[in-house]
């Protein structure tokens, strides 16, 4: 163990790595009880996405442990999976078979691009304003779906949009798990987010608003979405720009947290590259094809790793606990598939807040920076689609530069990305 996971080159013990892959879990174990509900809403059975979530969570996290043995961990994403489900299947009618296919071609597409150097062409070509911008429009996004599940937000014909009924008993469960959530995270408690769904589910037992039916059992059936993914579907025109916009955003969002974590964990070398970028990347998009085999939205590395790095973890062997802690989690299917909406939205509101943390890194001296990435970021949510959002924000940039006369600024991937959005936009 010592020799595949270079534990004593890192610094690193069994004890220590066991401990950060706990760390880990307790972070991100949220997605055990957000993600089925998420993929149940376009019809998929809720049990079976259940053990998707934790199947896929598993066989990625222990890919990225044996393939690159970095210290983080996978799973299906948030964002991506209100993307699957509220953009793609319900916003365009796309059926999920439909939409699994296009998660697994986005996740050949990621594999093919990650063992070609034009991976590294692609990423650092993007500008990081872009990359920041779509991580908070991804975070807007998520957060309008919190709020509307909540029912803190509904709909209006006159102002689109309207505040809902504050006095009703989800409404209030669910702001106080969010309070409660907050508070946790304030005072570092690990594993604050579930806690926080657990507690405000509980909280809805006296008043009928909860049904809980056992607590462990023998996992449910896979059988409803276990290779139901349609592939001919996927490769079709009209989901050609979902396939597109998967493969995009899970390109970024895991390049960003590879980046963001490595270099927590001292593992960045020190001309700022990626120690085993290419190994991750497969893992990340190994998982995403296993997880539309399983029967969910895409697989990625998550930024919730970092506190298990911040626990000590150093190799593969923290993310490697991590998969055997969500193996286990199989057996809490009653539990997990018993949540209601209000216990959840509270923390689809807060991973939001975090998300859109990351505009106080933008270049806010620079207009033809940060305007592209907030226009691109604010379409997400009001457009109700991130691959719009995305497609503007690019087309923004490359606009914006040139009529500044920095047309030589803008990286090649970037007229790519625009130029095919704004065809999109032109011939739909």
């Amino acid at each position: 163990m010592d020799r595949f996971f270079e534990l004593a080159a890192r610094g690193t013990t069994p004890r220590r790595e066991v401990i950060a892959g706990l760390t880990t879990f307790l972070t991100m174990a949220y997605i055990i009880v957000v993600n089925p509900q998420i993929m149940a809403t376009t019809g998929i059975d809720a049990g079976a996405a259940f053990v998707a979530t934790c199947l896929a969570a598993a066989i990625g996290c222990a890919l990225m442990a044996f393939l690159a043995n970095l210290p983080i961990a996978l799973a299906p994403g948030m964002g991506l999976n209100a993307y699957f489900a509220f953009a793609v299947v319900a916003g365009m009618g796309i059926p999920w078979q439909v939409a699994l296919g296009a998660v697994f071609l986005s996740g050949i597409l990621f594999f093919l691009v990650s063992i070609a150097g034009f991976r590294e062409w692609l990423i650092n070509g993007i500008p990081m304003s872009l990359k920041l911008g779509i991580a908070a429009g991804i975070g807007f996004f998520l957060g309008l779906i919190g709020l509307k599940n909540l029912g803190l937000v509904v709909g209006n014909p006159a102002t689109l949009v309207a505040l809902g009924p504050v006095t009703t008993g989800p409404v209030l469960l669910g702001s106080a798990g969010f309070v409660l959530i907050a508070g946790l995270v304030a005072r570092r408690v690990p594993g604050a987010i579930l806690i926080g769904i657990v507690a405000t589910a509980l909280a809805g037992i006296p008043f009928g608003l909860t049904t809980l039916n056992g607590v462990v059992s023998a996992p449910p059936s896979l059988a409803p979405t276990f290779l139901q993914m349609d592939l001919l579907g996927a490769l079709s025109l009209g989901a050609a720009q979902v396939v597109a916009t998967f493969f995009m955003v899970d390109l970024l969002d895991n390049a960003g947290t590879l980046i963001a974590t490595t270099h927590r964990a001292g593992l960045m070398r020190p001309d700022g590259s990626v120690p085993r970028l290419g190994r991750a990347l497969m893992a990340d998009s190994g998982g995403a094809m296993i997880g539309a085999v399983l029967g969910t939205s895409t697989t990625v590395s998550y930024i919730e790793s970092a506190a298990g790095i911040q626990a000590g973890g150093r190799t593969g062997l923290t993310a490697l606990t991590v998969g055997v802690l969500f193996l286990l989690a199989l057996f809490l299917a009653p539990l997990a598939t018993a949540i209601p909406a209000f216990a959840t939205s509270p923390a689809l509101i807060f991973v939001a807040c975090l998300m859109a943390h990351s505009l106080k890194d933008l270049a806010w001296d620079d207009p033809t920076e940060y305007l592209p990435a907030i226009l691109g970021a604010m379409a997400m949510p009001f457009t109700f689609s991130i691959a719009t959002g995305i497609g503007l924000g690019f087309i923004a940039y490359a606009a914006i530069k040139a009529v500044a006369g920095r047309a030589g600024d803008v990286h090649g991937a970037v007229w790519l990305i625009a130029g095919l959005s704004a065809l999109k936009f032109a011939y739909g």
